[in-house]
């Protein structure tokens, strides 16, 4: 509930701010706070304590993500977690240390060396274990085909790096059937862009990438976000 409260005090704060913006300037001169309110929003669905430091609303997505790990390692699984949000992993971190689950992290930040043996490890451990990795870093040239199950805490707008991101654990030499799960906030920003996903793909990808936006998104289209 709290949670919910914080996301709506802040939606209806960018609403009226990106309203005003785009009342001015048009949608195209006002492409740098239409991505900052978007991404202030995506935050409010991961944690709030990304956006206001020692906040106590609380996170539903955490709870979850905790109460599917802890199930998961409990019956022996190796699962692949990902988060564009390096803050996001450190709290993700604090929260598996409280629960006492086994986890390692590699992040943009992991010297390539440690990134080998993490990898390697991974691979090659007999025991369950969850592998942190931020979006970006996990993307590209990680083959962990050892993992069962593949967790996208927030999912990425642009479905080509999620999926690029997801493939680390379909490469060749994957002999299980992988599960994959992204956690979606119900009636949230999350959720309206998936729809707008479907049906306007290469709008959500040059909303996401800060292409020009030309003509492409409208304002019904940031009403329906933002409402």
């Amino acid at each position: 509930t709290k949670q919910r409260e914080f996301y709506e005090t802040l939606r209806a704060y960018y609403q009226a701010k990106i309203r005003k913006i785009v009342e001015e300037r048009g949608v195209e001169r006002s492409q740098i706070q239409i991505l900052e309110a978007l991404l202030r929003l995506r935050q409010a669905c991961c944690d709030p304590r990304l956006i206001k430091h020692g906040d106590k609303s609380g996170s539903v997505k955490l709870e979850e993500l905790a109460r599917m790990l802890s199930e998961l390692i409990g019956e022996g699984h190796k699962v692949l977690v990902f988060s564009q949000f390096t803050s996001m992993i450190e709290l993700i971190e604090k929260e598996l240390d409280k629960a006492k689950l086994p986890y390692q992290t590699l992040t943009g930040q992991t010297k390539t060396s440690e990134r080998t043996r993490l990898m390697e490890q991974f691979q090659e451990s007999k025991k369950p274990i969850i592998f942190l990795l931020s979006l970006k870093a996990g993307g590209v040239g990680v083959n962990l085909t050892a993992a069962s199950y593949v967790i996208h805490f927030d999912p990425w707008w642009n479905p080509a790096a999620e999926n690029q991101a997801t493939d680390r654990a379909h490469r060749i030499g994957q002999t299980k059937a992988v599960s994959v799960y992204k956690l979606i906030v119900e009636n949230s920003i999350e959720e309206k862009v998936l729809e707008l996903q479907k049906k306007k793909r290469d709008l959500i990808e040059r909303v996401i990438t800060g292409e020009k936006m030309g003509k492409k998104i409208t304002k019904e289209d940031l009403e329906y976000l933002l409402e």
